[in-house]
Parts: structure tokens; C-alpha cells; sequence
């Protein structure tokens, strides 16, 4: 079956990307993971890869065009010849007018989210901040808010059903509809949503392309560390399959929840070890008021100090009570590592290393909270509540003790909150 490939989101507030190069030309032959093109925007620049295996056809879009987020601009294909495209479904009733709901990117690379359950039906009144869905990537699953007050016209995909990134999939108006829509997308091109439904986290295989073990090489040096997303990992503890079999065998890191397949195509394994839940730690602290933003504003125009994410990570590492630690900070689609020393905040620089701390600035976006389990490194999430922050501290049990645990966020909550207090 076509999988089609679209324009990915870099950020939440990004409508476009500009495509840079382009790595494969039509007609190619693709193995899921190889770069496709390179996306630009005016924050980032990333490699998109293909995300299944095939051979690219229909390209429709060039290098140097500017194209919105979630349009198709090409298709991997079973074969090289060009397909024809699928007939035009006949058009539907005309959607009722107002604020459009979207899918969002909850990742640099996703390019669509499954819908995991509707939080509001069709005709319920809704306001800006109430979450509206839930949805799953690879990576994450969070909740989103409907963002606008008003009254839930329509509902244009399922439970358990897959929407790319960037489709209306709701509209809410302002006054109470009177005959509220509820479609399902299982006409259209999606995954199965029986499927879907009744296994949201289930790794999926497009079409019939069989899965091939990779031809065996030197792995990558990760300092014994395994790099997997939480999915991925799940779906390997629920199955009874070691990562550590990718490892021997050279398929590269990090690893998807695609990987898992692999995985199961190269026979018995041991099981992996059961890890019990309590060994992941989640602790969340509500903050009444943010006073980040006027700190940093105080940074730039009083000493000089005007990039905000190394202030950012210089707060997180006072937590973890190090002479010296490197925190990654993770913002609108931008990674930047540091360096932090145990001294001023102007002594903080850029590093090349794995960290010890994870922070993710997601203050701009719509998602109200996070739970994606442990990581490599503790993780510490920042989402808008109001006027004020929610920070939620991510880790297993073997990075973080419960002292230690507690002990870093709550220095960290405390610095956010008032951070001249803490420096002082």
C-alpha cells in the first residue's frame, strides 16, 4: 500500500517548511530510516527519513519550494514505476465553519499521531484550555487542548483511528450546532482502525513489504547505553524481546517502535528482564506564577547573558548537586547541549556529549501534561498551567533515587518561580 510522505512540523507554531535538498530521487529505492530531504525553517534544519521501505514515486515538490505543513510532496511505493493515484473520494457534506482543531507534531519527525480517546463529543460546549483528545506517537502520548472556547461542531476522526499532522481534525464554533458531526477516516487513506483500536501501541507494518534483518555491522558507540524511544521499549518489555539483540546485530540506534519487527524477525530471544513500574519515577510540581521570562529579560539587558536556554539548563543542574553537569535543553524544535559548571551562569557553555539532564521547553505549545516514561537521562518537562508552570520530572529508579529525586525538582520549581531569590 502507497505510504505517503509529508511535510513534517518542526514546531507547534510552524505552517511550512522549505525544502532544502532533497537525498533521493524519484524512483529510488528506499529502506525505512534513509534521509529523504532536508526541511528548513526559520528555527531549524532537520533530515527527514522515510518511514517505510519501498521506492519513492510522485515527488511534487522541489528544492527551493515552501510547503505547508501536513500537504503530501511524495510517496514510497512497492515498485518503481509511478502509480496512478487512488480516485477521488466523492465530496463530503460541507464541514460547518469555525476554529479548526489540527493534528499536532509531538515530534521533529513524526508525520502523524494516533488518536488514543475524544475527551468531548459532538455538540458539547468546550473551552480554550479543556483537553479535547488524546494522542500517541512513537514517542509520547499527551493530551490536547482544544484551544478556543465555543461548542464541538465536528469530529472528523475516530478513536483509535491515525491522522497526519497538520488535518483539521475537529472544528469548534462558536454557537451550539444543531446537527453536530461525528466521521470516521476509515474510508480514507488510514491504518485499519480495528486495528488500530484494538492495539494502539502495536507496531505497524505498511502493506505486505517483508521485513529484512539488517546486514550485520560495527554498532554505534552509545557507552553501553541502549537508545530507544519509551515505545519502543514498551512494546518490546510486553513482548518478551531484548533491545539488546539489535544491539549484536548492528542495527543502528536510536530505536522505534518500526524496530520492534525487526526485532521479531530474528528469532528466539531472551526475554527481557521485567521491569517493574514503580521503577519509573514521575513527580510533577505546580507553580502559581512563571518568573523565568522576566529573569531572562533581567539576563539579556542587564549582564549580557542572552541566550535563555543556557539559563535554562544552568537552573536544572543546580538541582543535581554536581561540580560540573550537561543538561540538553529541547525547544520548538531546537536541541542545544551545555556544559554546566558549578559557578556563574556566565561560565556555561556549549557541549558535545551525552547529558546527564533533559529539559523540554514546551511553555508555547497546547499540551497540558506529559508522561512518557523513563529516558536515558532524568527528563524535566515544562508545560503552561495558567498564568504559572507545571514541571514534571521523568526517571527511573536507577538514575535518580527518591532523594534525589525530589530533591531536584523541587530546587528546580523553586528557581522558576523566583529565580533572583535562588541566585542571590
Amino acid at each position: 500500500m502507497p505510504h505517503e510522505v509529508i511535510m513534517p512540523a518542526l514546531g507547534m507554531a510552524q505552517d511550512s517548511g522549505l525544502i532544502v535538498a532533497w537525498h533521493k530521487a524519484a524512483g529510488d529505492a528506499v529502506a525505512a530510516g534513509d534521509v529523504l530531504f532536508e526541511v528548513e525553517t526559520d528555527k531549524a534544519t532537520m533530515e527527514v527519513e522515510a518511514q517505510v521501505a519501498g521506492f519513492l514515486a510522485r515527488v511534487r515538490a522541489a528544492a527551493g519550494d515552501s510547503v505547508p505543513v501536513g500537504e503530501v510532496i511524495a510517496v514510497i511505493g512497492d515498485s518503481a514505476e509511478e502509480e496512478s493515484p487512488p480516485e477521488a473520494a466523492p465530496e463530503p457534506d460541507a464541514l460547518p465553519e469555525g476554529h479548526g482543531v489540527i493534528m499536532p507534531a509531538l515530534g521533529m519527525a513524526q508525520d502523524s499521531g494516533l488518536i488514543v480517546a475524544w475527551h468531548k463529543a459532538p455538540g458539547d460546549a468546550v473551552a480554550a484550555a479543556d483537553v479535547l483528545f488524546e494522542v500517541e506517537t512513537d514517542k509520547s502520548t499527551v493530551e490536547v487542548e482544544a484551544g478556543a472556547d465555543g461548542y464541538v461542531a465536528a469530529l472528523l476522526a475516530e478513536a483509535g483511528q491515525e491522522a497526519p499532522v497538520g488535518e483539521v481534525i475537529a472544528v469548534i464554533t462558536a454557537d451550539k450546532p444543531e446537527a453536530p458531526q461525528q466521521r470516521s477516516r476509515s474510508a480514507g487513506a488510514t491504518p485499519d482502525a480495528a486495528s488500530a483500536s484494538a492495539s494502539a501501541s502495536a507496531a505497524k507494518v505498511p502493506g505486505n513489504t517483508p521485513v529484512k534483518a539488517p546486514e550485520a555491522r560495527a554498532p554505534a558507540p552509545t557507552d553501553g547505553r541502549i537508545l530507544a524511544s519509551p515505545k519502543a521499549r514498551r512494546l518490546a518489555l510486553e513482548q518478551g524481546l531484548d533491545l539488546q539483540r539489535l544491539v549484536e546485530e548492528g542495527h543502528p540506534q536510536p530505536y522505534h517502535a518500526a524496530d520492534i519487527e525487526v526485532l521479531k524477525s530474528l528469532g528466539p530471544s531472551k526475554v527481557a528482564a521485567p521491569v517493574a513500574a514503580a521503577q519509573t519515577r514521575r513527580l510533577t510540581a505546580d507553580l502559581p506564577e512563571d518568573g523565568f521570562a522576566a529573569f531572562a529579560t533581567w539576563a539579556r539587558d542587564g549582564v549580557g547573558l542572552d541566550d535563555a536556554q543556557a539559563l535554562l539548563a544552568g537552573l536544572a543542574a543546580a538541582g543535581l548537586g554536581r561540580d560540573r553537569a550537561t543538561v540538553a535543553v529541547e525547544a520548538q524544535g531546537d536541541r542545544q547541549v551545555y556544559a554546566v559548571p558549578h559557578g556563574p551562569l556566565s561560565a556555561i557553555d556549549r557541549a558535545d556529549a551525552a547529558p546527564d539532564l533533559i529539559l523540554r521547553d514546551l511553555r508555547l505549545s497546547r499540551i497540558a501534561s506529559v508522561a512518557l516514561g523513563a529516558e536515558d537521562a532524568p527528563v524535566l518537562t515544562l508545560t503552561p498551567a495558567g498564568d504559572g508552570l507545571t514541571i514534571t520530572l521523568e526517571c527511573s529508579a536507577d538514575q535518580l533515587d527518591a532523594t534525589a529525586a525530589l530533591t531536584l525538582l523541587s530546587e528546580f520549581a523553586g528557581r522558576m518561580e523566583q529565580p533572583l531569590r535562588h541566585l542571590l
